[in-house]
């Protein structure tokens, strides 16, 4: 049974620059994770594509994390505007319900890493204009913002701002890659839903990436959702499709409605998916393994595209440009 796929995170935006951020890739069908022909498989498709910046990236010759922030956009409104008869950048709710209903799909503009702008929130309202919906505060570093989960470390007068001014524009906060004080301390001054666009269960996988049970409790709290991780990492021991399984039903369990599960694959930024997942056509592979394993199509659909899409609607439809 086939369901449409709403994914929140992916890093094919940095997979098509190549090794050294210089050899361009091809979106239409390519050896990465994802590619359209991949996606236009299913009857509807939205993708979330990150601009990964981060002050730990190694880069080639003079090559600033600016650079690489402005690269990343270019080649993928490149791809999106030469394949336009398959995909198209998306701004509000509305622009994705009608793109599924043309066969199309939706892309959609998200910040992995702020180091690419200086962190700067004077800048978001730009970047909103641009089309990102969705910011992290960081990657795996100590920021002006905030501490990560490799770094320990809450948020700064800064990061209070920037969470503000992004939630201000209807910009989601995403919460992976922080720290637990910075996503506890977020918690404290959230006006909005809060996401983690690609992050799994502590409690299934015990590695600092992942949140806790109380933190999956807070961010349903807000009105936000989980993105489950497809990296074998963050998945566990001898990772598989039915360890991925072992997330989202723990994750049920504290949440029965399953109104704050998504997906989050975080494809073509890992290096090794789990036994079972090679890539974007993987997707149907897992929706019937839910379903073996005991969930409702209904369940399996909020998963796949009604939750996502839901957080969506709820943090920018009042901000669409």
């Amino acid at each position: 049974m086939s369901f449409p796929v709403f994914d929140l995170h992916c890093d094919t935006a940095l997979a098509l620059l190549g090794p050294k951020y210089y050899a361009d890739g091809l979106l239409r069908e390519n050896k990465f994770h994802i590619d359209l022909n991949r996606m236009k498989r299913y009857d509807a498709y939205a993708q979330c594509f990150a601009c990964y910046t981060s002050p730990l990236e190694k880069l080639p010759g003079r090559m600033t994390v600016e650079d690489l922030f402005e690269r990343q956009l270019s080649v993928l409104l490149r791809e999106w505007n030469g394949n336009a008869d398959l995909i198209e950048q998306v701004y509000t709710p509305a622009d994705i319900t009608a793109n599924a209903q043309k066969g199309k799909i939706s892309a959609i503009l998200t910040i992995e890493g702020p180091a690419g702008f200086g962190y700067d929130p004077e800048l978001l309202e730009n970047l909103w204009d641009i089309g990102f919906r969705i910011t992290t505060l960081g990657w795996n570093e100590d920021n002006v913002l905030t501490g990560s989960h490799k770094t320990g470390g809450g948020l700064t007068e800064q990061g209070r701002a920037y969470v503000k001014e992004a939630q201000r524009l209807g910009m989601l906060v995403d919460v992976s890659h922080i720290s637990d004080k910075g996503f506890w301390d977020i918690m404290d001054i959230t006006t909005a839903p809060v996401i983690a666009s690609h992050s799994n269960s502590r409690s299934v996988c015990n590695c600092s990436r992942n949140i806790t049970d109380e933190m999956f409790t807070a961010i349903c709290k807000t009105g936000g959702v989980v993105g489950i991780n497809l990296g074998a990492q963050f998945v566990g021991e001898n990772a598989d499709i039915d360890t991925v399984c072992d997330h989202i039903l723990h994750f049920m369990e504290l949440d029965p409605t399953c109104k704050h599960i998504a997906l989050g694959g975080d494809l073509d930024g890992v290096d090794v998916l789990p036994n079972g997942f090679t890539g974007a056509e993987s997707y149907e592979t897992l929706a019937q393994r839910l379903l073996e394993r005991g969930l409702s199509t209904d369940q399996v659909a909020d998963i796949f595209w009604n939750n996502a899409f839901g957080v969506i609607e709820r943090a920018v439809c009042n901000n669409a440009k």
